[in-house]
């Protein structure tokens, strides 16, 4: 089995910055990619930004500039840097792992539980 734990979320001013971090274990031999999307209230779940295991980003139009995607391939772990924070940033904030390869060479997609993220005008 695999869980990722994502960590960072919390309450911030508009304009400030957050950094989210999302942990993957398990019987993993190796991910393809891993990335970020979030869900406001009312909204569909949106991409908000991803990378691949050799570092090639996507980020969302409405973070480009503002979002950094990376990652550890030895530890799983991808970040979020959150600057010049707005508040229709907030939403929670999803980790997906994709195309996971598990011990037994099948491949799997992984979420998160999701963290809060607010940012207030």
């Amino acid at each position: 089995q695999v869980q990722l734990v994502e960590s960072g979320g919390g309450l911030v001013q508009a304009g400030g910055s957050l950094r989210l971090s999302c942990a993957a274990s398990g019987s993993i031999v190796s991910i393809d990619a891993m990335g970020w999307y979030r869900q406001a209230p009312g909204k569909q779940r949106e991409l908000v930004a991803f990378i691949s295991s050799g570092g090639s980003t996507v980020y969302a139009d409405s973070v480009k500039g503002r979002f950094t995607i990376s990652r550890d391939n030895a530890k799983n772990t991808v970040y979020l840097g959150m600057n010049s924070l707005k508040p229709e940033d907030t939403a929670v904030y999803y980790c997906k792992a994709a195309s996971v390869r598990l011990v037994f060479n099948t491949y799997h997609d992984y979420w998160g539980q999701g963290t809060q993220v607010t940012v207030s005008s």
